[in-house]
């Protein structure tokens, strides 16, 4: 049985003997947030290099190694927009303790001990949340001291902060023990760390070694086991996990600063190309194609809207057209058309109906909703309701692929979001419509990642996978009917 290191080492040994990876806990540290988009920015460091690259910067006592989760706090970032996100983090109260591994005198694995400090701690410390790169910087100029917080809310306006409490796990960095446990919990929450650290790889199902680690079984491991340069489980033993392995200082390797633009690469996230997609979203070739293909959806469905004219009169009279208003390109204001669905009353109804909402943003959405006609039903399942949107198009309003048509009130509730989907055409089908879920809970969230990735990734062809998606839903409608 190999055992973590966090055990083994002596109380003369200094900090900096220790690495993994040729990585120091403090380095291992900055990769992992990295890996997430986060460049993290100790106080007291006014030599560091501010990476504006970076999506979010994670301010922290230079004192502090951090693990914490992040969905709280973005989903806060996302409808708050502050300029900076103070985390109160707490450690849930424990007991100290340290794991001993038993062995007999060949090696052979015994039991593991569990050994208790007598004392109860719960422990606390502040990080923030930041999008501002200057920001950042003056963080990293203040002193370590108990005074930098203080220092950065006077900076910082009250109506530019937010705050949140959040669970998290906290570490000495000045502690040896600490650093070593904060790696042996990372081992547990990192299981991709081959996203900024090239120079690894897989050992079995959960364990990552070094190009110059040994070799060792990968039958042998079981759990997260990271593996430093120059070791290896020997034959014939076990490894089980969390476990660390730290280098041998005698082939402690020299490491290479990964990229930015590598690491989403390396996580397969949607490729962002945010001057790309602009360059396309503001195009002629777009608008002209807008047009054409405009100009051609009306002269085929023109047909219809007699009879979804009478329908939707035999069933509740006129009138025929509902217009809405919404926000296009730069938030200037439009009538987006669409066939009514609803009943004329719907307004009054939707007030009586909000407590049975069922989404989870700023929208309404029932699965019976009992304003909808029931030709609107049908209307709706097909998407013929959105048919006169096209005139909408013509006049230069919305495009035929882009984010959901939004009013003013809804668009205000997430800025980052607004900022995204106004810089665009709002558009008669997107990538909303084709992906959405309709999960319990997460159908605003669908809305801002989708609108969002479109903005960031529109190409012509992906306009073409939308409309040919969005046909092929609205046969498959049909053919359930």
């Amino acid at each position: 049985m190999i055992a973590t290191p966090v055990h083994e080492m002596s109380e003369t040994e200094t900090v900096e003997q220790h690495t993994l990876w040729g990585l120091t806990p403090e380095q291992l540290h900055a990769r992992y947030w990295k890996s997430r988009g986060i460049q993290v920015i100790p106080s007291g460091s006014p030599g560091i290099e501010i990476d504006r690259r970076a999506e979010l910067y994670l301010l922290v006592s230079q004192r502090h190694l951090v693990i914490m989760e992040l969905r709280k706090a973005i989903e806060l970032l996302c409808w708050l927009n502050p300029d900076l996100l103070m985390i109160r983090l707490r450690q849930q109260e424990h007991r100290e303790y340290r794991e001993v591994v038993e062995a007999r005198a060949d090696g052979q694995f015994l039991r593991f001990r569990r050994e208790y400090e007598s004392k109860h701690s719960r422990r606390q410390a502040r990080v923030a949340l930041t999008t501002n790169p200057d920001l950042a910087m003056d963080w990293a100029s203040m002193d370590d001291d108990a005074q930098s917080w203080a220092r950065l809310r006077q900076i910082v306006p009250d109506d530019l902060r937010a705050a949140i409490r959040s669970n998290g796990k906290i570490y000495q960095g000045q502690l040896d023990t600490e650093r070593a446990q904060f790696v042996r919990d990372l081992a547990m929450n990192w299981a991709h760390p081959q996203s900024t650290i090239a120079r690894i790889r897989r050992v079995g199902d959960e364990g990552w070694a070094d190009e110059v680690a040994g070799e060792s079984d990968p039958a042998s491991i079981t759990g997260p086991i990271w593996i430093g340069a120059g070791r290896s489980i020997p034959k014939g033993k076990s490894g089980v996990g969390p476990a660390v392995l730290w280098d041998d200082p005698n082939m402690r390797p020299e490491t290479d600063e990964v990229e930015w633009r590598d690491i989403e690469a390396m996580q397969t996230r949607p490729e962002r190309r945010i001057e790309e997609a602009a360059t396309y979203t503001s195009s002629s070739f777009k608008r002209l194609f807008d047009i054409a293909f405009a100009l051609i959806a009306l002269a085929v469905t023109l047909p219809l809207y007699p009879f979804i004219m009478l329908a939707i009169w035999v069933e509740d009279r006129s009138p025929f057209f509902f217009a809405h208003k919404r926000e296009s390109i730069n938030g200037r204001e439009f009538g987006c058309l669409k066939f009514r669905t609803m009943y004329r009353n719907a307004e009054a109804m939707k007030a009586e109906l909000q407590a049975l909402n069922q989404a989870d943003g700023p929208q309404f959405f029932m699965e019976k909703d009992p304003r909808i006609t029931k030709v609107g039903g049908l209307l709706r399942k097909l998407q013929l309701d959105e048919l006169p949107q096209f005139f909408n198009v013509l006049s230069g309003h919305m495009s035929v692929v882009g984010p959901r048509p939004s009013p003013y009130s809804e668009n205000q509730l997430c800025p980052g979001w607004r900022e995204a989907r106004l810089s665009v055409r709002p558009g008669v089908t997107g990538l909303w419509q084709i992906r959405r879920t309709r999960a319990d809970g997460a159908d605003f969230q669908e809305w801002i990642r989708y609108d969002i990735e479109y903005v960031e990734r529109a190409t012509f062809m992906l306009d073409l996978y939308i409309i040919w998606k969005t046909i092929v839903l609205v046969f498959a409608a049909l053919a359930r009917r």
